[in-house]
């Protein structure tokens, strides 16, 4: 297939920007898939649309995932309806006297969350979304700090999903390239400070919370600040508990009933990575988690979570009638993050059809040399996991192409940084594609405008992608990952304080003309 398999991607990514409608510039450009794929018959698209629908819903991994993310909507709307989250902002009131604090709570949360990107969302947002509206933190500012904190830092570990499954790739990729003497995990290990955009990120989130707000991002805080509107107007939240659940139950309801439901997640979750990968057979923790099935475990902490609020609601003395409202509630609120999972599977499946992936590494290839290697494999994997919204789905597509290639070409001290570069430009796209699950789950926890999210987020995340496109093309030059990531860290921090300060001089100039 040749360009025209990457239309697809770039209509759903142009229409979700242009139109702010992400349900229909998906199905739009689906359908657009279909038409190249059917020869340009529109009839034929529009079956095609709907098999492709069909297929990503029936995939036994996909049916358990909107399983999970309807359970957590329950769970989150039990946490709700209990008065947990009111608990919870009474317990931190005395603590949290600023918005910066809220950020940095929430910067926390997210890196002690780090097995999985989906539960993170989930905790954190729902630990702080009503802190952050009571000091007028935008809706936008905390779906950044929740996506900023969910992927890169699930990718990074100690241990999560994410490193079985990267350690799983890096294994098939070495015994297929025949590479003796390189154990997958050590090479995993390895390739951490080659991450160079997932470590940026998550610094980079510190340094915005303690500095200033520069873009898009800054006008959406000034208007939280000055009118109390968390989302722009005119917009709406990919979810609101408040909406579909009316008041709680209890005003005065304990904090126990936000933790309680939490640790149930966790626990079960843990247990759940643990057991199905083969932990109770004698595995070691990474063998475990590199075989896990994630979406049995997740759904098994999700279902926990649930029950452990439905319990609760009882004791409070809810009815069997609200407790069943409530649940029905909490899927409702769900509903428009599952269609649009749906529709951006279905891009999946679109350029999986169409070759997408193989297209734009086959126009890059023979372009490679030692030097080029790492920042092309960077680039690649950005527009890829961009274009289709998963980092999985790049990571699988690039690790097979990029480690026999590095080796090849390179030896094994350039398979070490080929491997970063093929996490760090998978996660980059997972980070920020409208498309993609983590991002649509972080605007969902945060209430936020989906697309609001994206516009505010995409200049915050270009800052740290662009200085690790700069430190791969200089790693020729300078073969320490360490001494290239002090020179970003440093770069990004006056970077992003010179954006801040520009940002504000620059509106501060415009508010004494207006006035004179």
């Amino acid at each position: 297939m040749d360009f025209l398999s990457i239309i697809p991607p770039i209509v759903a990514v142009a229409l979700a920007i242009i139109t702010k409608r992400v349900l229909l510039s998906l199905f739009i450009s689906i359908w657009v898939g279909g038409l190249i794929a059917a020869g340009g018959n529109p009839f034929s698209a529009v079956g095609m649309t709907f098999t492709w629908m069909k297929d990503v819903m029936i995939d036994p991994w996909n049916a358990r995932f909107l399983v999970l993310t309807a359970l957590l909507g329950a769970g989150a709307a039990f946490m709700f309806k209990t008065g947990g989250s009111d608990g919870l902002i009474r317990l931190l009131a005395k603590k949290l006297t600023s918005k910066k604090r809220v950020g940095i709570l929430a910067y926390f949360l997210g890196i002690l969350i780090f097995f999985n990107d989906y539960v993170n969302s989930v905790i954190v947002g729902n630990a702080t979304k009503d802190i952050a509206a009571k000091y007028k933190m935008s809706r936008e500012k905390l779906a950044y700090i929740l996506d900023a904190t969910a992927a890169p830092m699930a990718t990074l570990g100690p241990v999560s999903d994410w490193i079985g499954f990267q350690v799983s790739l890096i294994a098939a990729a070495i015994a297929s390239a025949s590479i003796v003497g390189m154990e997958p995990y050590f090479a995993f290990l390895q390739s951490i400070p080659w991450n160079f955009y997932a470590i940026l990120c998550l610094l980079a989130v510190p340094m915005i919370l303690l500095g200033k707000d520069f873009g898009p991002m800054a006008k959406a805080e000034h208007r939280a600040e000055t009118t109390g509107q968390l989302i722009p107007e005119g917009s709406t939240p990919l979810s609101s508990v408040e909406q579909d659940l009316g008041d709680p139950f209890k005003k005065d309801g304990s904090v126990w009933n936000f933790i309680l439901p939490l640790v149930a997640l966790i626990s079960v979750g843990v247990w759940g990575l643990w057991y199905t990968g083969g932990g109770a057979t004698g595995k070691s923790v990474m063998e475990a988690i590199a075989d896990t099935d994630v979406s049995i475990a997740l759904t098994w902490g999700a279902f926990a979570m649930t029950v452990t609020g439905f319990i609760l609601a009882l004791i409070q003395g809810m009815s069997l009638k609200m407790c069943e409202d409530t649940l029905l509630g909490g899927v409702r609120t769900m509903l428009p993050a599952l269609v649009i999972i749906v529709l951006a599977w279905s891009i999946g499946e679109v350029t999986s059809d169409l070759g997408t992936a193989s297209f734009v590494v086959g126009t890059t290839e023979s372009w490679m040399t030692p030097a080029l290697l790492p920042f092309l494999i960077f680039i690649i994997c950005m527009f890829v996991s961009f274009a289709t919204g998963t980092s999985w789905g790049t990571m699988s597509i690039m690790t097979p192409i990029a480690i026999p290639l590095a080796y090849a070409i390179g030896g094994a001290d350039l398979v070490h940084i080929a491997i970063g570069a093929v996490f760090a430009g998978s996660i980059f796209g997972d980070h920020v594609s409208p498309i993609s699950d983590t991002t649509v789950m972080a605007s969902i926890f945060a209430e936020s405008d989906h697309i609001a999210h994206v516009n505010t987020q995409i200049p915050y995340a270009l800052v740290p992608a662009g200085i690790a496109a700069v430190l791969y093309l200089s790693y020729s030059f300078i073969g320490s990952s360490i001494v290239l990531l002090t020179i970003g860290i440093v770069v990004q921090f006056l970077l992003l304080r010179y954006l801040g300060n520009r940002y504000e001089k620059r509106n501060y100039v415009k508010s004494v003309v207006n006035k004179s």
